[in-house]
């Protein structure tokens, strides 16, 4: 009888070693997920702002030297976050080359977070335990030139 009560206390530790990783697998799903919402909502809510503020400035005036100001405010602002921050303008210029054709087109900035879940390039033993994929959120901020402060 004294055996049969060390074979039924055993059987919690074997359920533990076998639920265990699981456990902690679904709980870094749920930190990286949590993670990346809040990142979501911090560059959905800044990218705006800072293209309005940087982008259409006299100094930038649109183009490559504008989405590269806009990336590294971007980036400043997204510090806390395991994120990377890229910017491409597109349209912003004139659609002619003729002196009397005074129509611009709105600029459309595409701002993109590229955010790279935790544990990333960890490996043990030559096997690689970090995540193979980073989740990617864009946001599309468009400003017309004519209305100052607008965003389309």
């Amino acid at each position: 009888m004294y055996r049969l009560l060390n074979e039924e206390r055993a059987q919690a530790t074997v359920e533990m070693v076998v639920a265990a990783p699981v456990m902690i697998v679904l709980a870094l799903i749920a930190y990286n997920l949590a993670d990346f919402s809040a990142a979501v909502a911090r560059f959905d809510r800044v990218a705006p702002d800072i293209v309005m503020a940087h982008a259409v400035s006299p100094e930038g005036e649109g183009g490559a030297g504008a989405s590269a100001r806009v990336s590294g405010y971007l980036q400043e602002a997204m510090e806390g976050y395991r994120v990377e921050v890229d910017v491409a303008c597109e349209g912003g210029g004139a659609s002619s080359a003729s002196m009397l054709d005074l129509a611009v087109s709105p600029a459309t900035y595409r701002c993109v977070m590229r955010y790279e879940p935790w544990p990333g390039g960890l490996s043990i033993a030559g096997v690689d335990l970090g995540a193979p994929l980073a989740l990617e959120h864009e946001r599309v901020v468009v400003i017309d030139p004519w209305k100052p402060g607008v965003v389309v």
